[in-house]
């Protein structure tokens, strides 16, 4: 591999690389993640976002995290990547951005701050999974619920008095191969506070479909009002919007929109890599 450019964003504190059109197996493109992604011996970022040519889409949007494994979407990459395309492109037409997870449409808005776009994309049904493997090692209080759900990706999210006193750290290693949330209300009405341990990439400032999963689950157990059809999620990094597409039957799959910021950070030429 010969010249590889990257350009850096970060939705919330959650940073990603983006680079298009790089060639490479599944193996390959796994490596280079974790070798850019160290954050002592590489760029560092939470993951490797892949651009590539589609025929029935604006562009298609592969996903390698920290570690190397491949994850099927991601909600704060996905405004990451369009808009490093949108870059590329010179506007902020509404894209469609095929994923692992299917395909996606992100608008974007520009916002007082030259380096940062609003974007809002439809994430999809958020659909109940299967508990994921050694569960109970968690320690879950059985007197409270738990939502085990997906939006293309996995999610666990479980509620607490208090979000800060938990070792998430501890938690999410005994469950890697899910995303898990820990959630308590407010502080406002309509909102939750949020934190989480991501598949791939440990602790992060913040998680878009992990936002998406909480805010459903919060809903569905009366944990948060939505005021005009939205519930917000505060995370370390900052606070994104949900929006409800479909919430008048709360046992229905819930249809989601994800709205928050992409903000660039750097681009990065490699001569030789």
């Amino acid at each position: 591999m010969s010249g590889l450019q990257l350009v850096k964003h970060h939705g919330l504190g959650n940073d990603f690389l983006v680079a298009f059109h790089v060639e490479g197996t599944d193996d390959e493109l796994s490596a280079l993640a974790r070798a850019l992604c160290d954050r002592r011996r590489g760029v560092g970022a939470d993951g490797l976002l892949i651009g590539e040519s589609d025929p029935n889409a604006s562009a298609r949007m592969v996903l390698f995290n920290a570690d190397g494994s491949r994850a099927e979407m991601s909600g704060n990459g996905i405004r990451c990547f369009a808009q490093a395309l949108a870059t590329r492109r010179g506007d902020l037409s509404t894209q469609t951005v095929r994923t692992d997870a299917g395909v996606r449409t992100v608008e974007l808005t520009k916002t007082s701050d030259p380096s940062t776009v609003q974007a809002t994309v439809e994430m999809g049904e958020v659909t109940e999974i299967d508990e994921p493997s050694n569960w109970a090692s968690i320690g879950a209080d059985p007197g409270r619920p738990v939502a085990h759900l997906s939006l293309g990706n996995p999610h666990a999210v479980v509620p607490v008095d208090d979000v800060t006193v938990v070792d998430l750290v501890a938690l999410g290693a005994k469950v890697p191969l899910i995303n898990l949330e820990i959630i308590e209300p407010g502080p406002e009405p309509h909102a939750i506070t949020m934190r989480v341990h991501e598949r791939g990439a440990g602790i992060t400032e913040a998680c878009g479909t992990g936002a998406c999963a909480a805010a459903v689950a919060a809903w569905r157990w009366g944990m948060a009002a939505l005021a005009d059809g939205k519930l917000i999620v505060h995370m370390d990094g900052g606070s994104a919007s949900v929006g409800f597409i479909a919430d008048g039957d709360p046992h229905a799959p819930a249809r989601v929109s994800l709205t928050g910021p992409s903000t660039y950070v750097a681009t990065i030429e490699f001569p030789h890599l």
